[in-house]
């Protein structure tokens, strides 16, 4: 055998090896279309109740944690919670955006609740944000029925990549802004508020990567395998991160908690949000009377009517709200920005080419619903 012949043997060796663990490799993101709804999803719920909760469940949250839970004290009279195992005490330590995230899911719930013929009784019961009865909802059986949420609740998602520049239109804005022109405010790029948040934005992430608390939290919420992905339905998957291609690949297969925890992890979590503010067509910012439970479930109700509308007309949204998170950046927003109230949303915004469909994943209902009296 010759060094040539041996040389080929060798490599052709090498690349079937290769080729056998690639095949045996986590080889794509998962998806929540990937994931069949379970047929178990809790036997005792009426048929309406279940597409109800599964709607409300659609409602975004920080790190995806869905810090939600439902005792159910009779067909269509339930508790809405607050799940302190979800919670992220490392940068939200006063449960402030916990609070946000569970007004997301109330909007939802009402209206999937309208959607199905049903109007929404209220009762609030949480004195502060760490309550675990949050609000009571009675459904009542009504003749009417408003529909027209479904979809857009359905397809919402968060966009993170593929924003213009160009600022947005007047009609699409007063579209958004609808309403609520005294709560929810628009920075357009080319102003020096909207630069402000830029760099701010920019700071904020990087004291946040510096800060081992919050790295270990956010490692504990990544799922880095679609089998962890598969196992949770929470959480950020490669695909909700918008990794794909070699990269996906890479930390499916190669990167772990300790991984987060490594300084060229921190360098390039901080590059990518450097690309991220710098393509957008400004911020928008929502903001609450104060700071009451009430005045904060109210705020992530209005959030989610926003992240409803934004889909048809083409426009993503990206919340970043590092700089509340973070005390140095968080005093010095308000001043800069000259915005009256209590900000408590800050998202990119921006024009979009294309909308895939919703990729973050969800628990199963019966993951989330309690049978038991609070």
């Amino acid at each position: 055998m010759n060094r040539r012949h041996f040389i080929g043997i060798a490599s052709g060796a090498i690349l079937a090896t290769a080729g056998t663990a690639y095949l045996l490799s986590d080889r794509r993101n998962l998806l929540r279309a990937d994931i069949t709804p379970e047929a178990e999803d809790h036997e005792n719920l009426q048929p309406d109740e279940k597409e109800i909760l599964f709607l409300a469940s659609l409602a975004p949250s920080g790190h995806n944690t869905q810090p939600w839970f439902v005792y159910r004290l009779e067909p269509y009279h339930w508790t809405i919670g607050n799940d302190r195992s979800r919670w992220l005490p490392a940068v939200d330590p006063d449960q402030r955006e916990t609070l946000l995230s569970l007004g997301a899911f109330l909007q939802n719930l009402e209206f999937a609740a309208e959607a199905y013929g049903y109007v929404c009784r209220w009762t609030l019961l949480a004195k502060s944000n760490q309550d675990e009865n949050v609000i009571g909802v009675q459904l009542n059986k009504t003749a009417s029925l408003n529909s027209a949420n479904i979809e857009s609740m359905k397809s919402r998602r968060t966009m993170r990549t593929g924003f213009s520049r160009g600022a947005l239109r007047q009609a699409d804005l007063a579209h958004l802004l609808e309403g609520e022109p005294e709560v929810i405010y628009y920075l357009p790029t080319t102003g020096k508020e909207a630069a402000f948040v830029n760099v701010q934005t920019i700071e904020a992430n990087r004291l946040q990567t510096l800060r081992d608390p919050a790295q270990r939290e956010l490692a504990d919420w990544i799922r880095f395998s679609s089998a962890d992905a598969r196992k949770y339905r929470d959480g950020l998957t490669t695909g909700s991160m918008e990794i794909a291609g070699i990269a996906g690949w890479a930390v499916r297969n190669c990167y772990n908690k300790s991984s987060v925890l490594k300084s060229n992890f921190r360098e390039r979590s901080l590059d990518q949000v450097r690309e991220e503010v710098s393509a957008s067509a400004g911020w928008i910012l929502i903001t609450s009377e104060n700071a009451s439970v009430a005045s904060l479930l109210e705020t992530g109700r209005r959030m989610q009517r926003l992240f409803l509308k934004v889909r048809a007309r083409g426009i993503g949204l990206h919340p970043m709200t590092q700089i509340l998170e973070e005390p140095s950046t968080r005093s010095a927003l308000q001043p800069a920005v000259g915005i009256g109230g209590n900000i408590q949303f800050i998202l990119r915004v921006g024009y979009v080419g294309s909308y895939p469909p919703p990729v973050s994943l969800r628990r199963p209902i019966s993951w989330f619903i309690r049978n038991q009296s609070p």
